[in-house]
């Protein structure tokens, strides 16, 4: 898992509107793991202030399985 620094630059920005943004589909479960990774995040509350910082776990994307050939005859 690589560690990404995120730094907060506009107003009304949140956490999920951020992984959104960063890998524009659902992550499951990301946002709660930034909030483990960076205690006292959540004290801003719902909207983060400009100039917040914190890091961002980013998943390394696995290899697809490979499959067996279906054979139909």
């Amino acid at each position: 898992m690589i560690i990404e620094p995120v730094t907060v630059e506009g107003e009304f920005i949140t956490v999920s509107l951020i992984v959104w943004r960063r890998f524009r589909r659902p992550m499951p479960g990301l946002v709660e793991q930034i909030h483990d990774m960076n205690p006292g995040l959540s004290e801003f509350g719902a909207f983060l202030p400009v100039g917040a910082t914190f890091n961002m776990p980013v998943p390394v994307p696995r290899a697809p399985a490979v499959l067996d050939p279906i054979k139909l005859w």
